[in-house]
């Protein structure tokens, strides 16, 4: 480097990207809000880079809400720009990349992903396990079952490119809507069973009570054995307490979400 070049310099070498801390705070709480920030938009499954390039653009005061939208648009730009560079690379054959991706016309080469990167992106998405009762009681306002709140859940990942998506509910939540229990939109969970997304754990009953199963250690074990992420607003603490690996995988992997107007 010139003996005047001040600008912090990185050596990408073969370990890939730079790591987030080139914007990130030194110290202090503005520090910590900036990693919980990377943290959540990782557990999500989105890259080291693109978060990256999210908070760069946006700065790291940007609220959370923010940070998703624009990994949101990000992420549509890309999908949009794919069957152009498609169409480009077919019909020029020398400008093309080794993934097939075709520089631009002015010969600079196109920023986008190739489509083998985004495909990658894709298959990098952990699996995400939805708390059912837990979302569905919290859409409710804790007063009902609302299964809407399990749909609106299911869709949000969806959107995101989530493909591997499992909902946990009690069995007994097929039952007729009752005064002591009411439910709204129940055959969203017979649809989402039909999908293969929603799972009903096991219960019947026994001399005119009900047996349950302990639906919360299917979401965990569930979780903890695919490396995905559970969803839900609880804290598993009776869990958590049971196996060590439990528990750090709790504290790493929860992800707690909240309802502003349907969304």
């Amino acid at each position: 480097h010139q003996p005047l070049c001040r600008t912090r310099c990185v050596d990408l070498g073969t370990e890939g990207p730079p790591e987030l801390s080139a914007e990130e705070p030194a110290s202090g709480d503005g520090g910590k809000e900036y990693q919980a920030k990377v943290d959540f938009a990782l557990k999500l499954g989105y890259s080291a880079e693109t978060v990256r390039q999210v908070l760069s653009k946006l700065g790291p005061e940007t609220l959370i809400n923010d940070i998703l939208g624009e990994l949101v648009k990000l992420g549509s730009k890309s999908d949009g720009e794919q069957p152009a560079r498609t169409l480009a690379s077919t019909s020029s054959s020398s400008s093309s990349s080794s993934c097939g991706c075709s520089d631009a016309l002015d010969g600079q080469r196109s920023n986008s992903p190739c489509p083998s990167d985004l495909l990658g992106d894709q298959d990098n998405l952990r699996p995400i396990v939805v708390d059912g009762s837990n979302v569905a009681m919290s859409h409710g306002n804790k007063e009902v079952f609302s299964c809407q709140g399990i749909q609106l859940a299911v869709d949000w990942f969806l959107e995101r490119g989530h493909q591997n998506i499992t909902v946990f509910v009690p069995a007994w939540r097929k039952e007729q809507s009752r005064p002591d229990a009411p439910i709204t939109d129940q055959e969203i969970l017979r649809r989402l069973e039909k999908e293969k997304i929603l799972v009903f754990t096991p219960s019947r009953r026994v001399q005119g009570r009900r047996v349950v199963c302990y639906d919360d250690r299917f979401i965990v074990k569930l979780a903890y054995e695919s490396d995905g992420i559970i969803v839900s607003n609880d804290n598993y603490r009776d869990l958590a307490n049971e196996k060590p690996e439990w528990k750090k995988f709790i504290d790493e992997r929860l992800l707690m979400y909240s309802f502003v107007n349907d969304k």
